[in-house]
């Protein structure tokens, strides 16, 4: 069953301090259109730059992910990404008046918050997910962690931890099953640092937002009273002590295993910069922004590369065609020489399958060219417009007294050659419903396994005269 993409119903607000500026900022979630997924915009700075939240814009992963595109940064972008990921967002422009997503609880909960209070609404166009179709690993040797996905129907995450210097933590292990249990049982889930870290940080300016209601402070050694008055005063607080279980009394968990459900956040997060919803189950032994964001360009990888070699359709030249040259003649008015598809091999409601034989004998091989024969780009796309209109005409009554006028072509590609012996097999598919007479459509042109061609179309029905 088909699912539908989701955007926010109006925008949200969000106000807080960037944990390592100190900055205070303001988070704007904004609706945006169908096939623009998740982008951030500076508009702090001038000319409001956009960065896209792309693997292939990660430039630093030191305790949050760090995007950059057209010389503008942005940082501390995962829990907000894991919010929109975990409530079914698919495109959101997140506008951000400062240099990092504000670090609020430590968590994705008033995000999560923010989403609701926004709403959701559905969009037009189908959701596309990268589905995990072989086992996928990314290793780190140094640190031990990796990140491995397994073919799985839904989208399943796990995170293992494991720290020796914690009673806490020595082996932590969370679990979420479907991205529908994100909101109750992973969205409020905070960071953790642990205390030997935390004067360092601070030091270094790496934390200057930091502040003892936004994160679970492990301890990991023995602390002497004055350190605890020393980090108490660090952060503004009266005093501070040890929880017997290894924590400060800074705060309460929500859950016994709430770290490593943080651990689980982040991946989520950082995974959302794959450019799609992953469907497999994805495991993550010891993970960290570094291991998550080369995971996530790992995935992207895959994506542009069956994006390239796509599944074409199947194609069985002995099997009977759901319109013959003659019953396509019938449909359009194309005549040879310019009439560029031979049959249609199948259609349904929302797509259409079209075959175009290519041989020695076409006309435009005389001049395209002698010596090098190549169908030409712009012919393939007229094939494809051609097969384009079937389909929309399929969609109304006697569809003889009717005809298809094509009002925009976009993003064409042509990726291989077309030479004489091919067969191109030509795939339209309807991008939306029609609206008033016009229809939008994505069309892909395969030889053999391979893309040749692909571009979208707008087309109007007319009604003939």
């Amino acid at each position: 069953m088909s699912e539908k993409q989701r955007t926010i119903q109006k925008s949200a607000s969000l106000k807080g301090t960037g944990l390592h500026t100190g900055a205070e900022v303001i988070l704007t979630l904004n609706p945006a259109p169908v096939n623009s997924g998740f982008s951030f915009k500076r508009t702090d700075l001038e000319n409001t730059p956009v960065i896209r939240a792309l693997a292939d814009n990660v430039v630093f992963t030191e305790r949050g992910t760090v995007l950059e595109e057209n010389d503008a940064r942005v940082s501390t972008i995962e829990h907000c990404l894991a919010a929109l990921r975990g409530m079914g967002i698919d495109n959101c422009l997140i506008e951000v008046d400062g240099p990092e997503a504000p670090i609020l609880d430590g968590s994705a909960h008033f995000f999560v918050q923010a989403i609701k209070e926004a709403g959701i609404s559905e969009q037009e166009a189908e959701r596309e997910y990268f589905i995990v179709k072989e086992k996928m690993i990314v290793e780190d040797p140094e640190t031990g962690s990796s990140v491995i996905a397994i073919p799985d129907d839904g989208q399943n995450y796990q995170a293992m931890i494991s720290f020796n210097n914690s009673m806490l933590l020595s082996n932590q292990y969370a679990n979420m099953e479907g991205m529908e249990q994100f909101e109750s049982e992973i969205s409020n889930c905070r960071t953790f640092v642990f205390l030997h870290e935390l004067e360092p940080l601070l030091k270094n300016n790496l934390i200057k937002g930091g502040d003892l209601d936004n994160a679970i402070i492990i301890i990991d050694k023995e602390v002497p009273q004055e350190e605890l008055d020393r980090l108490a005063a660090l952060f503004n607080k009266p005093s501070v002590e040890v929880k017997p279980i290894g924590i400060l009394n800074n705060l309460d968990l929500h859950h016994s295993n709430e770290p490593a459900r943080h651990k689980l956040l982040d991946v989520i997060g950082d995974l959302t910069l794959a450019g799609m919803p992953i469907k497999g189950r994805i495991i993550a032994n010891k993970p960290g922004h570094k291991i998550n964001a080369e995971f996530a360009k790992a995935v992207r990888k895959e994506i542009k590369r069956r994006q390239l070699k796509a599944d074409a359709p199947e194609y069985d030249p002995n099997a009977e065609p759901v319109f013959d040259i003659n019953e396509i003649k019938k449909l359009l008015p194309h005549r040879p020489p310019f009439l560029l598809v031979d049959k249609i091999i199948d259609l349904k409601d929302k797509t259409i399958v079209g075959v175009k034989n290519v041989t020695m004998n076409e006309p435009f091989f005389v001049g395209h060219f002698p010596e090098e024969p190549v169908m030409p780009g712009v012919l393939q796309v007229e094939a494809m417009a051609q097969i384009g209109g079937i389909l929309v005409l399929s969609q109304v009554d006697d569809p003889k007294k009717y005809s298809t006028y094509f009002l925009k072509i976009d993003n064409i590609k042509f990726r291989k050659k077309v030479v004489p012996g091919d067969t191109i097999v030509f795939k339209l598919e309807m991008i939306t419903d029609i609206r008033r007479g016009v229809a939008n459509m994505k069309g892909t042109a395969f030889v053999g396994d391979s893309i040749a061609t692909e571009g979208e179309f707008m087309a109007q029905i007319v009604k003939n005269k």
